[in-house]
């Protein structure tokens, strides 16, 4: 049966938004959950271009193993996270990516930016304060942590967007995403051994698991749907993420959904909708944020 790019995307989407689950479920630091999700994914692929006779470390290297390093901060931000706070607000902070991308670019490439882009920034950071005007700001409330962390790790993950922009036409998809794991992979092997506790069996299986779900499986699929779809029709449906994600939080940890998460969520993904719309060079190089 041939595969549809809209069932594709969202079964990747879907994925994508089972992380906080895997994430809480398995009960380990973040240091050694960053190296399961980064080592899966680069193994396999460093096997497979070495089978295909790719000659590693070309080009502009040096800058990709810069991107690779900030991508490694990032997903150990985007853990703690989603440890911290929930699921639900972990993955809507999240999707403030596309913003911070479209203010990068506007420092680093010196693209213009229109009023209307300006505006839906402005509307993206209102949410961000409404979903928090409740909460106290402190480093001793979890929710904070884990908010401000999501928030760290979104704004570095536009940043490695812009540099992957800038160097995709140097290097195919597969060898991206394999800079994009290589220096977490290594930097955070370490961890397993000195994080406490150890691992299990069992946890190691599932994080396996979930590092090859998230790296290679969802990967696949966002590539095969980004093929086959219209922009504007690829980058709405990446939101069911969001959905799937907030769902999953209810069903397994039952997080409430707050009037305050609907509205300042909205306007987070109402502003990153319309600015992704205009914004398909980099949505080109990165189909999902785990």
């Amino acid at each position: 049966m041939k595969l549809s790019p809209y069932l594709a995307i969202i079964i990747a989407a879907t994925i994508g938004g089972s992380s906080g689950v895997f994430i809480k479920l398995l009960e380990l630091p973040s240091g050694s959950i960053t190296f399961f999700r980064m080592f899966i994914p680069f193994i396999i692929l460093l096997v497979y271009l070495l089978w295909k006779g790719v000659r590693l470390f070309r080009g502009n290297y040096k800058i990709m193993m810069v991107a690779s390093g900030l991508n490694a901060a990032r997903m150990f931000l985007f853990f703690v996270g989603y440890l911290y706070t929930t699921i639900g607000n972990a993955v809507i902070i999240l999707f403030t990516w596309p913003i911070f991308a479209s203010l990068f670019s506007a420092i680093f490439l010196k693209e213009r930016v229109s009023l209307r882009t300006a505006s839906l920034i402005g509307l993206a950071f209102a949410g961000i304060v409404i979903m928090y005007i409740d909460n106290e700001i402190s480093f001793g409330n979890r929710d904070f942590i884990g908010m401000a962390a999501m928030l760290l790790s979104a704004m570095i993950f536009a940043v490695t967007a812009v540099i992957f922009k800038k160097e995709l036409h140097n290097y195919s998809r597969t060898e991206t995403i394999f800079y994009q794991n290589l220096i977490g992979a290594l930097a955070f092997m370490p961890f397993i051994f000195i994080s406490t506790p150890l691992p299990t069996l069992t946890q190691a299986t599932v994080a396996s698991v979930y590092g090859f779900s998230i790296g290679i499986v969802a990967y696949l699929l966002f590539f095969f749907a980004l093929k086959r779809l219209k922009m504007s029709h690829y980058s709405l449906f990446t939101y069911w993420e969001v959905i799937a994600a907030i769902l999953f939080g209810a069903l397994f940890f039952s997080e409430p959904i707050t009037l305050n998460m609907i509205a300042g969520g909205s306007m987070i993904l109402a502003a990153g909708v319309l600015l992704r719309k205009k914004r398909q060079k980099v949505n080109n190089i990165y189909t999902a944020a785990e």
